[in-house]
């Protein structure tokens, strides 16, 4: 895996002087959440039991202190009408905010476990306890980060509610696995088809955007 150093360059302007800093790594862009950073691409297939569709992830927001993350999906030849589309999402890092137990969009504990348990990392550290509301997993030893991505509008008219043959009324069950910089995840809704599949890998890019602040 080829990594790149995040450097940020921060200048302060006091009383006539600049104060330029160099910072290889920022905090919230630990090991774990490498490639969990605004501005970095995720690309690969979403596919279902007859089709594939290409799929790219651009990660805008990122907020790992309150558990939340946002960004653009964009999906291509799913409709006639739409050949490229894409909705905004907004992503519920499971942790100490949130946890494995949905409790909403139609999901009880039942859909949670048959979707959280073909992720086999959860399987094999958390199906035990995953339903307990005291249970919170530390990730920070993981190589698996777990999220719920719920997509909210279509982009750039968020007036359209509807699209003949798609849907973004569910959500996705995402699993981020640090050491290959790959995400998987499932779609679920009510009335769509089970287990639709989600699989993305990470852009890698020459280096990290530099930042300026003045």
């Amino acid at each position: 895996m080829i990594s790149c150093v995040h450097i940020i360059n921060i200048f302060y302007e006091h009383k006539g002087l600049f104060l330029k800093v160099a910072v290889e790594e920022l905090k919230d862009y630990d090991q774990i959440k490498f490639a969990l950073y605004p501005g970095s691409r995720f690309s690969g297939v979403q596919k279902s039991e007859r089709t594939s569709y290409p799929v790219h992830v651009d990660i805008k927001n990122v907020d790992f202190k309150n558990s939340i993350l946002s960004g653009y999906l964009t999906i291509s030849g799913l409709t006639e009408k739409y050949p490229v589309l894409t909705t905004f999402f907004e992503a519920e890092i499971v942790g100490d905010k949130y946890s494995f137990l949905t409790r909403k969009w139609d999901a009880d504990v039942e859909v949670d476990y048959r979707h959280w348990s073909r992720f086999p990392a959860f399987q094999k550290e958390y199906s035990h306890k995953f339903n307990r509301d005291d249970f919170k997993p530390d990730f920070n030893n993981s190589d698996h980060l777990f999220m719920r991505w719920k997509e909210y509008f279509l982009v750039p008219d968020h007036r359209v509610r509807t699209i003949e043959g798609a849907s973004y009324e569910g959500f996705y069950y995402i699993s981020y696995q640090r050491s290959t910089g790959s995400i998987k995840g499932y779609y679920y809704h009510v009335s769509s088809e089970q287990f639709q599949s989600l699989e993305l890998f990470h852009d890698i890019e020459n280096c990290f955007p530099i930042y300026e602040f003045r």
